[in-house]
């Protein structure tokens, strides 16, 4: 369920027309749901509440919006940060900085500093290296860096290759064969207070078993680790759950995801540790877009939207399905190219694709935008950055103004040579 729904031949979100939001904002823009993010926070930790210990933290990079932040805050969610921005933001939402896990492989000396001085709840280390600089900051700010040790089990998700994270020849973690002996050497760091194991394998998994495979990997190395002395009490299983982007996708519900973890984690005891992102924020966002007019074509006409690739880059960079969809369908369908206004032929979404008829001037959407959508855009071809708009029953408000391109060219001055 997403909230996004036809009422009386018109498309709304909750209980808001689309097109009273595209009259006031304009077009592009994104539209998000309260009511599905909620449902879909309660859900996944519905999933999950057969297991003992767990803590679930937000996958910011997702929808980073300060507005969809505080909104899973509400739903006592944690998050995952990759980069100092996004932990100011988590921050800034009023997520608990013993709720934070900080991720990703490229830590830089001022970020650890950052995360440090806020006391943020866990450090996912990528490397040895990482952890030894991470380890000689935290001394000399006289404190321990609770961490974990993120591997790479070298299990293929069996999901898009850009978006691939746990073979062994993705930038992630360390090695599987290699990982006891690191965790035994940063044990012995005084600056860090080593605690646990982390994976993530993929995004946009349609099937657990590669998951459950990766799981068995950590349970064996936890218990390893454990054998040798060293106390594991946290183990962060990632996310990756995918979302169906059209009709007759299927993917594993988080209840049959919650079963699989206990199954696979039976006897642990070690607190779970989980960063959802697509399966929280994708279905609870639309793109709302308007047609600048139908062009012919050779082999089926062209739908010329001002939505483009560059605030929507999933179908560019990943061949990405977005289900399109007339704001007031007519009950006619017509099979078309939809393309945006960038000098690319990448700027396309979809090739002679069976959608509802329309003409220059219709309103339609791009369902399924509410993650890797406004947080990947990007001012290419000069164009602004949309704005943003959280609708929670029949309110609306702007949670991201429009930054225009005359604003964006105000920040770039002129050297004093060429002034």
């Amino acid at each position: 369920m997403d909230h996004f729904a036809l009422r009386h031949g018109v498309l709304h979100a909750e209980d808001v027309a689309l097109p009273a939001i595209a009259d006031a904002v304009g077009t592009p823009c994104y539209v998000y749901a309260q009511a599905t993010l909620e449902r879909h926070a309660r859900v996944f930790a519905e999933g999950l509440a057969a297991l003992p210990r767990t803590h679930i933290a937000y996958a910011v990079k997702a929808n980073p919006n300060l507005a969809v932040l505080k909104v899973l805050a509400g739903q006592g969610y944690g998050a995952d940060v990759v980069s100092g921005g996004e932990m100011a933001r988590a921050l800034a939402a009023g997520i608990a900085p013993a709720g934070i896990v900080f991720s990703g492989v490229g830590k830089t000396a001022a970020e650890m500093r950052a995360a440090l001085a806020a006391g943020i709840g866990q450090f996912n280390l990528e490397s040895e290296e990482e952890g030894a600089e991470l380890a000689a900051i935290a001394t000399g700010m006289g404190l321990r860096a609770p961490a974990a040790l993120r591997v790479n089990p070298d299990v293929d998700a069996g999901t898009h290759g850009k978006i691939a994270t746990g073979k062994a020849e993705n930038k992630f973690g360390v090695p599987y064969p290699h990982a006891a002996a690191i965790y035994a050497r940063l044990a012995m760091l005084p600056g860090l207070a080593m605690r646990g194991l982390a994976v993530h394998i993929g995004s946009q998994l349609a099937s657990l078993a590669p998951l459950e495979a990766a799981f068995a990997k950590m349970g064996a190395l936890m218990r390893a680790l454990r054998a040798g002395g060293h106390g594991i009490t946290h183990m962060d299983l990632g996310g990756g759950v995918g979302v169906p982007y059209k009709a007759g996708d299927i993917y594993p519900s988080p209840a049959a995801y919650g079963a699989m973890v206990a199954r696979a984690t039976r006897g642990w005891g070690a607190v779970l540790m989980f960063e959802p992102g697509r399966v929280i924020a994708g279905n609870a966002g639309v793109l709302l877009t308007r047609v600048i007019r139908v062009k012919p074509g050779v082999s089926a006409p062209f739908v010329v939207v001002d939505a483009a690739m560059n605030d929507l880059a999933r179908p560019a960079m990943y061949e990405a399905w977005h289900d399109f969809a007339a704001v007031r369908p007519n009950g006619q369908r017509m099979t078309a190219h939809i393309v945006g206004p960038i000098c690319e032929s990448a700027d396309t979404f979809a090739t002679a694709r069976e959608i509802d008829a329309v003409a220059a001037g219709d309103l339609a959407v791009f369902r399924t935008a509410g993650a890797y959508g406004a947080t990947m855009a990007s001012t290419y071809n000069s164009r602004g950055l949309v704005p943003e708009v959280m609708v929670h029953g029949g309110q609306w408000a702007v949670v991201a103004e429009r930054i225009t391109p005359a604003t964006i060219l105000a920040a770039e001055p002129l050297p004093g040579w060429l002034a």
